[in-house]
């Protein structure tokens, strides 16, 4: 293992250039061997804030972007006003960020304007070729989303080298998107060839968030793409430390909804706690991406941007808190309780195999579920039109069945040691006396999590409740600010 680091900068924070400059790029790396450095470091960043939703679809309102538009195949063809809009939006960002130096600014929009007639071309041909019988769009629409999303993540890349090259960094683009290649390479071999002459003691390397490979990222990973490409970056070149900045810390909850002075930055937690986070759409590393990072014993940090002095969250693969305690009150709105009842799965093991087949078909995410003898209950992530088509699915599939889907809200408790006599009766009662139904509660044996379902209008109060009980009135948590 060497002793540099592979430090991933999310789309917040890469919208805050300036930030970015100065609180990471320019602020010198204390090398274990060299001193301080600006140097012995790679960084893999994500498009700028909005980018992706609009080149694919808005990520929580589910908005469409061009992506969606043009899988729509709308004889109107409103994908191409969507995709001018982007471009917009991107030489906006290049105006910005190059104001004072106009050759810059002329270098950048170059490069994004390029970049956008290419994807232009591609997807008209792409129509003429799929009026043809033979060929059926739906085979090729992964393709489209892989396209699309590479041009976020070049567009802030080649920006920021031409940002730190402006301040007489040696910063390199290394450019994973394979745009305009005839070779087509695994993820590790596309990876490994692209670092195999880079001097890490000389040059910075600012590399995309999205590598195009013959696996194609997103039909596994989806949106979480650029963490899959920063973990792989750490474990083939041997970073001793893999850093991700984010606009917030990791804390016990939520500033922005129990209050900035209430919450606890977490110090130190492990990637089971991570993982529960995942769950719950609150990533602070995608569990596959993070795999490789134990497996490699790689340290995971997450940072603050706009606090480059703080430490940040170390994530260890063998950490337990010292005192069995709650670290933190996450949680999720725009929950489906999918509600199955039927009389006729009672004594029956084999009834809810066809069910299962249809969710995971779906393309929803499953958060939990549960059943007794004769319900079982998915709670379920998506927008609402593959919630309804699944309803329809399981309607046509089990036609004896009662079902029905309400719309909830999660919350959870969660920590590296919750082994805590009385927790969950503490809990509900906490929920109870902020006038807060519980509909559902699942808790584990391990004890690492206790989750909620409350009504979705309940979901502010829940956390809120949930957080002063069990961390603000909490001995375990006053005097220290670390878990």
């Amino acid at each position: 293992m060497t002793h540099h680091t592979v430090e991933k900068i999310g789309g917040t924070s890469m919208s805050r250039y300036q930030d970015v400059l100065h609180n990471i790029w320019l602020r010198p790396y204390k090398h274990p061997t060299l001193g301080e450095t600006l140097y012995q470091r790679v960084f893999v960043v994500s498009a700028y804030a909005g980018m992706t939703n609009g080149l694919l679809e808005h990520k929580k309102s589910g908005e469409p972007g061009v992506y969606a538009l043009f899988a729509e195949m709308d004889e109107n063809r409103p994908w191409q006003d969507k995709l001018q809009e982007v471009l917009n939006s991107m030489l906006a960002v290049n105006a910005d960020l190059f104001a004072d130096d106009t050759m810059m600014n002329k270098r950048a929009d170059q490069f994004i304007q390029e970049r956008i007639q290419d994807v232009h071309e591609c997807l008209e041909h792409l129509e003429v070729v799929c009026s043809f019988g033979h060929f059926q769009l739906d085979d090729h629409l992964h393709r489209v989303r892989e396209m699309l999303s590479a041009l976020g993540e070049a567009h802030s890349a080649f920006n920021s080298v031409q940002l730190l090259r402006s301040q007489d960094v040696n910063a390199r683009f290394i450019d994973l998107t394979n745009w305009r290649s005839d070779e087509q390479l695994s993820l590790d071999d596309h990876i490994a060839q692209a670092f195999s002459d880079v001097d890490l003691s000389t040059e910075m390397p600012i590399v995309t968030g999205y590598t195009q490979c013959r696996e194609g990222l997103m039909r596994t990973f989806d949106r979480g793409y650029s963490e899959m490409t920063f973990s792989k970056i750490a474990t083939i070149t041997g970073a001793r430390e893999a850093v991700i900045h984010k606009e917030y810390h990791l804390s016990t909850a939520d500033p922005m909804m129990v209050g900035d002075g209430k919450v606890h930055p977490i110090g130190q937690t492990n990637y089971d706690v991570a993982d529960q986070l995942a769950n719950l759409g609150m990533e602070a590393i995608h569990p596959r991406a993070a795999a490789g990072l134990r497996k490699q014993n790689i340290l995971l940090r997450i940072k603050n941007t706009f606090e480059p002095e703080h430490s940040g969250t170390v994530i260890h693969s063998d950490y337990c808190s010292s005192t069995p305690k709650v670290e933190i009150i996450a949680g999720t709105r725009n929950v489906w309780a999918l509600e199955i009842f039927d009389q006729d799965m009672v004594g029956d093991p084999s009834y809810s195999q066809r069910m299962n087949d249809l969710v995971l078909e779906s393309g929803v995410r499953v958060l939990t579920k549960d059943f007794n003898a004769n319900t079982v209950t998915f709670y379920l992530k998506g927008n609402k039109r593959r919630i309804n088509r699944l309803m329809e699915r399981v309607q046509q599939a089990y036609q004896q069945a009662d079902i029905r889907v309400e719309k909830l809200a999660m919350v959870s408790a969660i920590g590296s040691d919750m082994k805590i006599t009385g927790l969950l009766q503490k809990a509900a009662g906490a929920l109870s006396d902020a006038g807060v139904n519980i509909r559902s509660v699942h808790q584990a044996m391990r004890q690492v999590d206790i989750m909620f379902l409350v009504s979705d209008n309940d979901y502010a109060s829940a956390v809120k409740a949930l957080h002063s009980k069990l961390i603000e009135q909490s001995d375990t948590w006053p005097d220290q600010k670390t878990a």
